[in-house]
């Protein structure tokens, strides 16, 4: 598989990689086995960039990782978690954010440099090893914290950025930044400090091409990459405009219901499912330094690798200007 840089770091990683929320129990448990199956099919199919954060699982999401990874040769992949949200020993629940019978632990923000170093410390644990490749601050920005960003945006610019600085210089990580699913916040951090990287999730699919306004030029300029997430708009572009369908984690609206149907007849009218349209809009966008496909099955993994080599006609991404 076809490696990209990041930013102007030496860092590379696969062009598709492997996101882990599932794993964490996203919406439905997956048993340690499953995961397992998941992980080992991923690096049979030469994924070697794997993406995860504290929040998926309460922990869950790291520990199982951790242990696929444990005894590879360390230069043989890249990962990337996310600080923001700090760990401590809580009560067991059923449900916790989303996540299924999630670890005893309770989760907090704190985007300080104190805060991202617990983290920090916590996630190289948990996955083994002192060192991590790429760091994300996760979800900050208004779309989370409504009133309460300022509070958490003052504490990353006042000393949350210089402790990803300090842990970057002393080779503890390769790369950081974002991990969000919004555009303005990339730009207000931007203007505050260089990043390497942003990892965003659903800004910048066939359904939603907001991040192209002004974020995408922003990074090109600044030297940052874009890891894509989302591309299926949290089930939109997979299940078509069906009912029930999700956009953004909640039923989707009319109007996108009436956009999804509208590039559903143009990926049919160039034989492809919509699907595996949105994968290749996502994969062929020249910001893109990579795809993350997040699932909690290897079938499904399957699916998407398969759906990536399937070959698409000429233009492709012009019939979807």
């Amino acid at each position: 598989m076809r490696c990209k840089r990041i930013g102007t770091t030496d860092l590379k990683v696969t062009e598709v990689s492997l996101g882990c929320g599932s794993i964490g129990n996203l919406y439905r448990e997956v048993s340690d086995g499953a995961a397992e199956e998941l992980l080992h099919y991923a690096w049979g199919r030469g994924i070697r960039y794997f993406d995860t954060a504290p929040r998926y699982g309460s922990g869950r999401s790291e520990q199982r990782l951790g242990r696929f990874l444990r005894g590879k040769d360390r230069d043989s992949y890249v990962v990337s978690t996310k600080v923001g949200r700090v760990l401590t020993p809580g009560k067991q629940l059923a449900e916790a954010n989303g996540f299924v019978n999630p670890l005893p632990n309770d989760v907090h923000y704190d985007y300080s440099g104190d805060g991202i170093e617990a983290s920090f410390e916590q996630s190289c644990d948990a996955l083994g090893g002192e060192r991590i490749d790429i760091l994300y601050v996760h979800d900050i920005g208004v779309d989370t914290h409504g009133d309460e960003n300022g509070r958490h945006m003052d504490a990353l610019l006042g000393s949350g950025l210089g402790k990803l600085h300090d842990l970057k210089v002393k080779g503890r990580i390769q790369a950081f930044g974002l991990g969000v699913n919004e555009n303005a916040v990339c730009l207000e951090v931007m203007r505050h400090s260089k990043i390497d990287v942003v990892l965003l999730a659903g800004r910048l699919t066939l359904l939603d091409r907001s991040a192209e306004a002004a974020l995408v030029g922003a990074c090109a300029e600044a030297g940052t990459s874009l890891v894509l997430g989302g591309v299926f708009n949290s089930g939109i572009l997979a299940t078509g405009a069906v009912e029930g369908a999700t956009y953004d984690y909640g039923p989707a609206p009319r109007d996108v219901l009436d956009r999804v149907d509208a590039l559903q007849t143009k990926a049919e009218g160039c034989g492809l499912t919509l699907a595996t349209a949105a994968l290749h809009y996502a994969a062929r966008h020249p910001a893109a330094a990579s795809v993350l496909i997040g699932t909690g099955k290897a079938a499904t993994l399957a699916r998407n690798m398969d759906a990536l080599e399937t070959p698409c006609p000429e233009g492709f991404t012009a019939l979807f200007a």
